[in-house]
């Protein structure tokens, strides 16, 4: 049984992650009834992941401000730019998607418990109120903007505080770093949880009736991440993206699939950037901010399924709106994870710039929540791992802009030692 246990741990989490995946859907399919109890490791996992994120993210933050020394460069800003750059060029990607496979639908009833935002204004006074959270109750309810704003400032307020203090925090976020690598271990486990129960309770003939709506959403996310997203890494470290691309979809990508939460992603990725031996300084910020504010998948199913509801009803869209709709997923898309609901609900808002009702909006939403399963594991999916993979990005550009400074630089020297 040891020797067992010592040769499963020397598997790749990857091939762990598969054999639980395989497990699970062969339970599924072969004794669901009696196995019933499986589905608990699922909810264990996700559980799990939630409650040590946002203890993690609040003390890496503040240690790595608290001990950022002046002078010393992160990658932050041009993160960001990645991050908006990548959702509007999904948004945008989306809607020529969408005028190029139109898709009518049968629009359902549903949905209609719920309040969607009234206006873009709503959704960031939303952001700001999330910014000015109790600090305590933030940490309670997983609110990354708050968590982010108030570690950061007291990162900074420590500043000047002795290294006796800084390292309290630093053997702290140590601590849950620890305690994470063990949750993380759990994956296959939790993932086989997952994978039975979405196989007991939905299956695969939910998604029959909306095939093509299915195709056009995925369709549209596997090209942002196939295509997309390789060509903006491309143009910042000018080498083959796709070893990096297919690393983040491969062990951050397949988690997210499964958990469906970026925040549950968040100390995946974390894990994931530091076996990419990037700056501890940068992606213990940008990692939670992107779990918040990176959101391409999010872009892609509001462009999509409004432009769903906007092709049913036979409303005329002229360039100069199709462009706006790219705009306005973008910043709702940033938006999302501020909405209880996420992405679905936005999709009025989206809806009205086209004049459409709200009870027709609603219905869309309804569609939505019927192909969710799918939907929201793979927008999730291409949502987190963009978040390393940009990340990553932003690093190896400016280690590329460095060694071609120091090689500009060796043969400036050698032409001048060669005049002399």
């Amino acid at each position: 049984m040891k020797q067992l246990i010592v040769r499963w741990n020397q598997l790749s989490l990857v091939k762990r992650i598969l054999v639980g995946i395989i497990i699970g859907i062969v339970l599924a399919m072969a004794v669901p009834e009696s196995t019933k109890w499986v589905s608990i490791f699922g909810s264990l996992f996700v559980s799990a992941l939630k409650a040590v994120a946002p203890v993690l993210v609040f003390f890496l933050v503040i240690s790595a401000i608290s001990r950022h020394q002046s002078g010393q460069k992160t990658n932050i800003q041009h993160i960001l730019v990645l991050y908006g750059a990548s959702t509007f060029l999904a948004g945008l990607t989306a809607v020529v998607a969408s005028f190029i496979f139109p898709v009518h639908l049968s629009l359902a009833e549903g949905a209609k418990d719920i309040s969607p935002p009234s206006g873009i204004t709503e959704v960031l006074q939303s952001l700001l109120l999330n910014i000015v959270d109790n600090p305590i109750h933030a940490l309670i309810n997983a609110n990354y903007i708050g968590i982010l704003t108030w570690a950061v400032l007291l990162g900074i307020a420590l500043r000047p505080a002795p290294e006796t203090v800084k390292n309290v925090i630093a053997s702290f976020s140590d601590a849950i770093s620890n305690i994470v690598t063990w949750v993380i271990n759990l994956a296959p486990i939790g993932i086989m949880g997952l994978v039975f129960d979405a196989m007991v309770t939905n299956g695969l003939s939910a998604f029959i009736e909306y095939g093509k709506l299915l195709a056009v959403l995925l369709g549209t996310m596997f090209f942002v991440a196939f295509v997309m997203n390789p060509l903006i890494v491309f143009v910042n470290i000018r080498q083959n993206p796709y070893p990096l691309v297919w690393r983040c979809i491969r062990e951050s990508g397949m988690t997210a699939f499964f958990t469906r939460s970026s925040a549950a992603n968040i100390p995946v990725n974390m894990n994931l950037a530091e076996k990419l031996g990037l700056n501890k300084d940068t992606y213990s910020v940008s990692i939670p901010l992107g779990a918040t504010i990176n959101m391409a998948g999010a872009a892609v199913t509001i462009s999509v399924l409004t432009l769903a509801a906007v092709h049913t009803l036979g409303i005329e869209v002229d360039l100069g709106t199709a462009l706006i709709l790219s705009i306005l997923s973008t910043i709702a898309a940033a938006g999302a994870s501020g909405v209880a609901g996420g992405s679905l609900l936005l999709i009025p808002l989206a809806c009205s710039l086209f004049g459409i009702p709200n009870d027709i909006a609603m219905q869309v939403v309804g569609v939505g929540f019927i192909i969710g399963v799918l939907q929201d594991s793979c927008e999730t999916a291409l949502n987190s791992s963009s978040d390393v993979l940009f990340t990553a990005t932003a690093e190896y550009a400016k280690r590329r802009k460095e060694k071609t400074t120091v090689i500009i630089e060796a043969e400036f020297h050698a032409k001048r030692a060669g005049g002399n």
